[in-house]
């Protein structure tokens, strides 16, 4: 509790919070204003289109270099892996801040929007997507902050690249994609979503990167700890 309350102090107290709850009021404003001028089909389309592979990522990266990198770009890690706590428990108190962030800025507006839009079942189908698709973002991008101190800039090459540019111009990255899994999963709630993987492989695949991703924020605290000019 006291690690996850640090995690929260340091993502709460940053200028870059103000930065995480800009996108989703943006987004949010966006669909209002096109559901106004045109209707609400034509606005949703702007949740799965823009909110899922570019939104929901960004506030992912925020939430996630906000409760780690710091401490790894100042040196202050050391300290805290210092104190007689598994390196484990630390990876995953931060992670679940950083999901709970992820959460509240990035999934519960992609839920707003939709609900903006008319329709609760498919804004019903859209926040489970997003909550799977947001879970799997923060633990990959926690992983990423605990190897370089450029996280930001390598997690916004991925963003950027294979989950908004190559994920939209070729069908077989949805395999890949871990804004794709979370829609494959809403689509089961509403099949106005696409569906554009195998439901199984999306949830084992959003579960693995999940798991892997902050047991290896983990291993590489407990390898930071034993190095520490890392």
């Amino acid at each position: 509790m006291t690690i996850a309350k640090l995690a929260l102090q340091a993502l709460l107290g940053r200028r870059r919070f103000f930065l995480l709850l800009a996108f989703p009021v943006l987004l949010i404003g966006l669909v209002a204003l096109v559901t106004a001028l045109t209707d609400g089909d034509a606005a949703f389309e702007i949740l799965p289109g823009l909110g899922y592979p570019l939104v929901l990522p960004l506030v992912a990266i925020l939430a996630a270099s906000s409760v780690l990198g710091p401490e790894v770009d100042d040196g202050s890690i050391t300290y805290l892996l210092s104190k007689p706590v598994s390196r484990y428990g630390v990876a995953i108190s931060k992670w679940l801040v950083a999901l709970a962030a992820t959460l509240v800025a990035g999934a519960l507006p992609i839920l707003v929007a939709a609900l903006i839009t008319g329709d609760s079942t498919r804004a019903v189908a859209l926040f489970v997507g997003a909550v799977i698709a947001g879970t799997t973002y923060s633990a990959l991008f926690l992983a990423i902050s605990a190897v370089t101190r450029h996280a930001v800039i390598a997690s916004l090459m991925f963003v950027l690249i294979w989950e908004s540019l190559l994920g939209n111009l070729f069908s077989g990255i949805a395999w890949l994609s871990i804004g794709q899994w979370g829609l494959r999963v809403g689509h089961e709630i509403s099949d106005q979503l696409p569906d554009p993987a195998n439901l199984p492989y999306a949830i084992i695949a959003s579960l693995v990167v999940t798991v892997v991703g902050v047991w290896f924020a983990g291993d590489r605290l407990r390898s930071f700890s034993l190095r520490g000019e890392d």
